[in-house]
């Protein structure tokens, strides 16, 4: 669902998965949509009345997260076939997998420079792998819990992670150091986000409330009630000025924060000119080096905006509900109820990837604006939806090549594991005959 709040609430719902919706997220530039579903499919949408999509196939179980790169020009997503795949934007096709993982693969993260992509798994472990070599160069693991979500901070040089064991953990990747080890939960943490200074970090958890953690002082300092159940997702603006949360109640809460309102384009800046793997530590990097079980006795604020804000929103805001057809079938879309014509919505968004560099802003526009005087589809010389079925076929012709390659390596992989049980068999065969 896709809320426009302002003037009044409204919210266009995309109708297209066949199955639970388990992550979204939008590109950098706003102008695509991505979503991962348990019906092992990704979904990639442009945020418009007519909310047309691309469909992704290639895992063979549930997908758990989808995330971009920094620049938009990559997607990475997470699944319960135990692999990470990475998709490329320009093509819209997918370029490779990531296996080391033993058990489902719940999420997976670019760095801001995005060389460098962060995952947990149910295996209790996390990975850091490498883009370029496609190889993972790092690795944490746990023996407690494992990790339901992790993230790095707005730098590169930290990771986070939530933990089912009711944990919150910052990890030093250059030092490969344990910095900070947070016990503020009394039930599993399903979400974190970074407040983009990179000083603060926001907590969603199971046990119904959300959290903010100061890390420069290393403390819990604001204990937030809104939900009647399980908070499952949270997230701050660029700028920081706001955050929303989700919970099993139903509910989307947006909150205000009182932090210090920082320029977002500012903020990627000034991390970007620091984004080096070997670079000394910056001031800012540096966290307290010790763990930080927090207790009771620490004094923080605790806030419940049911007992002092009122909800002006109607309980049941209108709802659009815009269903959406897979590229491979069709490439319209049909639209149940429409907005009136003056309404103030999403505009159209062309894929900035797809367009040749010399495509500028005002051109953008321009064109977005004369997508109504486009030909029809009979007057084109190729009809677009043959056009459509072919570039179609091509995708599932790379994916079915890759599909094959990736099969190939792991019956090799299953060969030799094979035979190593059978040397160490005939060994101890050996052992045993010569014992008797």
């Amino acid at each position: 669902m896709l809320w426009n709040c302002k003037p009044q609430a409204r919210a266009f719902r995309y109708v297209g998965h066949k199955d639970v919706v388990t992550s979204v997220q939008f590109s950098p530039l706003g102008n695509l949509l991505a979503s991962a579903s348990r019906d092992r499919t990704v979904r990639l949408w442009i945020p418009d009345k007519r909310g047309k999509s691309s469909e992704f196939k290639a895992h063979t179980a549930p997908v758990r997260s989808v995330d971009f790169s920094a620049d938009g020009q990559f997607l990475a997503t997470a699944s319960e076939d135990k692999s990470i795949k990475v998709w490329n934007m320009y093509r819209q096709r997918f370029l490779y997998s990531l296996y080391r993982h033993t058990h489902w693969v719940r999420c997976a993260k670019f760095s801001p420079d995005g060389r460098l992509i962060v995952s947990c798994s149910e295996d209790k472990t996390i990975k850091i792998w490498d883009t370029t070599n496609k190889q993972c160069v790092n690795n944490f693991s746990d023996s407690v819990g494992f990790a339901n979500f992790v993230d790095f901070n707005p730098n590169g040089t930290c990771i986070a992670s939530a933990g089912s064991d009711h944990t919150v953990k910052i990890w030093d990747i250059r030092v490969n150091k344990l910095l900070q080890h947070y016990q503020v939960h009394s039930g599993g943490v399903n979400c974190v986000s970074f407040h983009p200074s990179g000083n603060y970090i926001i907590t969603a958890s199971s046990d119904g409330t959300l959290k903010i953690l100061d890390l420069l002082e290393g403390r819990l300092i604001y204990t937030l009630q809104g939900h009647t159940g399980p908070v499952f997702t949270v997230s701050f603006s660029k700028g920081g000025e706001l955050f929303s949360s989700g919970g099993a109640d139903t509910q989307v809460l947006l909150w205000r924060t009182n932090f210090d309102y920082l320029n977002c384009k500012d903020m990627i800046k000034r991390n970007l000119k620091r984004l080096h793997f070997d670079s000394s530590p910056h001031l800012v990097d540096i966290y307290p080096r010790t763990p930080h079980p927090h207790e009771g006795k620490i004094e923080t604020v605790e806030i419940n905006p049911k007992l002092e804000v009122i909800d002006l929103q109607t309980a049941s805001p209108p709802v659009v509900d815009i269903l959406s057809f897979d590229s491979t079938t069709t490439t319209d879309t049909t639209v149940r109820t429409l907005p009136d014509k003056g309404e103030e919505i999403n505009r159209y968004f062309l894929n900035p990837s797809l367009l040749s560099p010399d495509c500028s802003p005002a051109a953008l526009k321009k064109k977005t604006e004369d997508m109504s005087d486009l030909p029809s589809e009979s007057q084109r010389s190729i009809p677009l939806a043959v056009t459509d079925a072919l570039e179609h076929i091509m995708e599932q012709l790379n994916v079915l090549t890759q599909t094959v390659s990736i099969l190939e390596q792991r019956l090799t992989l299953t060969e030799d594991k094979l035979k190593d049980c059978l040397e160490n068999q005939q060994r101890l065969f050996n052992v045993i005959q010569q014992k008797s």
